[in-house]
């Protein structure tokens, strides 16, 4: 398997000779208002692409998406990409991806396989409390030994699917994003730290940094968490083989 970052939770993941986008925002830096209940008023994303959204979008073979905020299923995505071609959503997103125009889309409540790939999906919290139940549902998914986890907290979910599929790499959306009110809704350090005790054989990568104006944990203060510890916290654009 390989894995490109692209930025924020972006990625292209090869797998069984397959390409698949994940969670694409594909709009220019900029491109976006600032997030709600946030308390610096930058717009979003953060950075640019490190590569033609394009060129990206002619080389993929299918669509994966964790959920439909803004920075994982954003306008630019919608518009550029076929709408005849393979996604994948979690169970009660179909409907809102149907009405953007897409034909060929597959909801996922526990598990589906295509082309001799299966994906299966897992739950996550986005977030404790009132935030948390505002930010709605979303979906991790298993990949082979790989788990993407999605945006959410350390929490039972997140045990659920390591006990249930004992993954080798874990894709966590880290940065400890936040409002100007509750608690972190993606992984934190502290919970960064939580998954590393709790499948301390597997490698971590940490994804979701750096991109949107909610977020508060840099890589370089991931990085130094995490020394030798078999936790990966790559740069935009970067390609790695796991």
């Amino acid at each position: 398997m390989k894995l490109q970052l692209l930025r924020n939770a972006t990625q292209v993941l090869t797998i069984n000779d397959k390409r698949l986008l994940i969670d694409p925002m594909l709009g220019p830096k900029g491109a976006y208002d600032t997030i709600i209940m946030t308390d610096n008023g930058l717009r979003n994303p953060l950075v640019d692409l490190p590569v033609n959204p394009q060129d990206i979008v002619r080389q993929i073979d299918a669509v994966l998406l964790t959920h439909l905020h803004n920075d994982h299923w954003d306008p630019v995505a919608r518009e550029l990409l076929p709408k005849d071609i393979p996604l994948f959503c979690q169970a009660g997103d179909e409907d809102k991806v149907r009405e953007a125009g897409f034909t060929k889309v597959t909801p996922i409540d526990d598990s589906v396989t295509w082309q001799d790939l299966s994906i299966h999906r897992t739950s996550g919290r986005h977030g404790t409390g009132e935030i948390g139940t505002l930010m709605g549902r979303v979906s991790g998914y298993v990949l082979n030994d790989l788990y993407l986890a999605g945006d959410t907290i350390w929490c039972q979910e997140v045990q659920t699917a390591i006990d249930t599929y004992h993954p080798k790499h874990i894709v966590l959306n880290g940065g400890a994003a936040q409002f100007i009110k509750g608690d972190p809704i993606v992984m934190s350090i502290a919970d960064i730290k939580k998954v590393r005790a709790y499948a301390p054989d597997a490698q971590l990568i940490i994804v979701h940094l750096e991109a949107v104006n909610h977020s508060k944990q840099s890589r370089q203060q991931i990085k130094a968490a995490f020394p030798d510890q078999n936790v990966l916290v790559p740069d935009d654009g970067e390609l790695f083989y796991i």
